[in-house]
């Protein structure tokens, strides 16, 4: 009768655990907390305060201080919430509403420059797949933000990758 009791606790605990994660990756878990809208300040404070960037998983195959290109610096390290994610990994071929790329900027000597951010935001901007741009410096002073015509001129080069750069989105 113990180990019947015991048994039926384990399995009991397994489909809780098992529901948890099915739950996880139907429903990202950025859902449970408003997303800003397109507001550089809120933005910045709802990735480094609300849902940590660096809490994140790195952009898949790609570390921390790979080499990088102008304007963003010399190495970058580029982290993807949930919902990007989980576009990047079933190469959907475009990120969804809510994603956000954050890529920290650094400069030849290593040194932290500042923060790019690239967040989807239904409606906001069509004809630049509805990406909000923001820039800021290494102290999260917004240095540009919203549709920011040298970001859009610059990734209308990959607007067959909705406009991302860091890797392929689709097949």
């Amino acid at each position: 009768m113990r180990l019947f009791r015991i048994s039926t606790a384990a399995l009991m605990i397994l489909g809780l655990f098992s529901l948890a994660y099915a739950i996880h990756e139907t429903i990202p878990a950025e859902t449970q907390i408003t997303l800003p809208g397109p507001d550089a300040p809120k933005l910045y404070e709802y990735i480094t305060v609300s849902k940590p960037y660096t809490r994140w998983e790195m952009w898949p195959g790609k570390g921390k201080m790979y080499k990088g290109t102008q304007p963003h610096g010399d190495f970058l390290t580029t982290y993807v919430n949930d919902a990007g994610l989980t576009a990047i990994r079933k190469m959907q071929g475009a990120m969804p509403d809510g994603s956000i790329i954050a890529k920290e900027n650094y400069g030849p000597d290593r040194k932290f420059t500042g923060l790019s951010v690239m967040y989807k935001i239904k409606g906001f901007n069509p004809a630049a797949s509805d990406w909000f741009w923001a820039k800021y410096n290494a102290d999260g002073k917004a240095l540009a933000s919203g549709r920011v015509e040298g970001c859009i001129k610059c990734h209308d080069k990959m607007k067959d990758n909705d406009r991302v750069f860091t890797g392929i989105l689709k097949k």
